[in-house]
């Protein structure tokens, strides 16, 4: 299989280690799941450190900040609400007198 790169294509996979200086693709063995697995893994303790140094890092709303988004998202739901029974009774009345119930 013949790979048609141009010299900054090659010099960059060179940098990766995906081919040699001749530009010939080099084979690297995969690495195995149980290899993987191990290095991934962390202890529970480990993980709720970390859990919690990253908690630290967040940004979180003052009280008045969540009164105020509390109170929009609470009038905007009762506006679409009652947008949406709006059009079901007026489809509802134009169902009702096309089809004469």
């Amino acid at each position: 299989m013949s790979m048609d790169l141009n010299r900054q294509q090659k010099r960059a996979m060179q940098k990766m280690g995906a081919v040699n200086d001749q530009g010939a693709p080099i084979r690297q063995p995969r690495p195995t799941v149980a290899s993987q697995v191990k290095k991934e893994r962390t202890s529970p303790a480990q993980y709720i450190r970390e859990v919690r140094d990253e908690m630290r890092k967040v940004a979180w709303p003052k009280w008045p900040e969540i009164r105020r988004y509390s109170i929009i998202v609470l009038v905007t739901v009762v506006v679409i609400t009652a947008f949406v029974g709006g059009m079901d009774a007026v489809f509802g009345i134009l169902s009702g007198w096309l089809y004469k119930d």
